[in-house]
């Protein structure tokens, strides 16, 4: 008789609270509205960036901070062979989210250059900042234009690498071509301990200004970047309209005076099968808080300027947010 007083008693209070507009929740349903990722459907992301002396390797691990304490999901952000291992990182599902150049991304999704296939697996997040091609030397080395790495042992990146791109369309607007130095392909780090050590005369580094690896070379040596003349920006801008003219600042790695080069933009891109409210989240995350991205790079990256040269589709839950904030029309 007891149970079923206190059974009524029960009933009434749960329809009161309904009348009221009140849900009653679980246990397990409070624990899933307090989750920032309850709606998600997603427990964690791996970022692929670059190598360590680069860019993308600091610059990736700031996002992935940014990324967990936004989202409360595991996000973890890895060295790689940076953009062409990326694109095939992201296709093979091995990665989620991945740095890359604009450059490298179309040649992907295209099937150009070094890519034998074209790859489907790839989408755009947003543009990130100017990659600098940066023809880093030594001032006692004598190496003043393009025209003077003939003959010189020159790291130019792996084969198939987006500075190796970059480097051999330099050298082919010079009347130059890979078999005209002893080329090398080296890390980052390795071009700026090779030409530390007297190993290299220099090397081809395409990465956001200032590079770790050459800001740690010119602590000791002082450096010399060597300029790309006004007539062969435009020349190989007209062959590759991905490239951009940009300067390296007198200032940067101790030069005097500003060096006039070109640059790729960096994007980030994402897996084509990932969830369009997980890529709306991931892309919010970021571009709404790039005021926590110490890196010197991080006053570069907005949502304004993500859409921006993009070059690939974006994926639809970027392209929402984007829209949302009425930067995509």
């Amino acid at each position: 008789m007891k149970k079923g007083i206190a059974l009524f008693f029960i009933l009434i209070l749960a329809f009161s609270l309904a009348a009221c507009g009140q849900k009653i929740e679980t246990p397990s349903e409070k624990k899933e509205t307090g989750d920032k990722n309850a709606s998600l459907n997603l427990d964690q992301i791996s970022i692929v960036t670059g190598g360590t002396g680069g860019t993308y390797y600091p610059l990736g691990g700031e996002m992935a901070k940014i990324v967990k304490d936004e989202l409360d999901i595991e996000a973890n952000s890895q060295a790689s062979g940076a953009s062409v291992e990326n694109m095939q990182l992201l296709q093979d599902g091995d990665a989620d989210v991945a740095f890359t150049q604009t450059d490298i991304a179309s040649y992907a999704v295209e099937g150009k250059e070094m890519f034998k296939e074209k790859v489907d697996q790839v989408t755009g997040i947003g543009t990130l900042y100017p990659e600098t091609i940066q023809i880093v030397t030594l001032k006692e080395s004598g190496i003043k234009r393009v025209e003077d790495l003939k003959g010189k042992k020159v790291s130019v990146g792996a084969p198939g690498s987006g500075t190796f791109a970059n480097a051999e369309q330099i050298l082919k607007i010079h009347g130059m071509t890979m078999d005209d130095i002893d080329a090398q392909h080296l890390s980052f780090d390795e071009s700026t301990e090779g030409i530390q050590d007297k190993n290299i005369q220099a090397a081809f580094i395409t990465a956001g200004t200032p590079t770790g690896a050459v800001d740690a070379l010119s602590a000791t040596n002082p450096v010399t970047i060597v300029p790309i003349s006004d007539e062969k920006i435009k020349e190989l801008i007209e062959a590759h309209p991905y490239y951009i003219e940009d300067t390296v600042k007198s200032g940067t790695y101790k030069i005097e005076a500003d060096v006039k080069t070109v640059a790729v933009l960096s994007m980030l891109t994402v897996r084509k099968d990932m969830e369009d409210d997980a890529v709306y989240a991931i892309t919010k995350a970021i571009f709404e808080n790039t005021d926590k991205i110490s890196h010197a790079k991080g006053e570069l990256i907005s949502a304004e300027n993500a859409v921006e040269g993009m070059g690939i589709d974006f994926h639809p839950g970027a392209k929402k947010y984007f829209e949302e904030k009425g930067i995509l029309k």
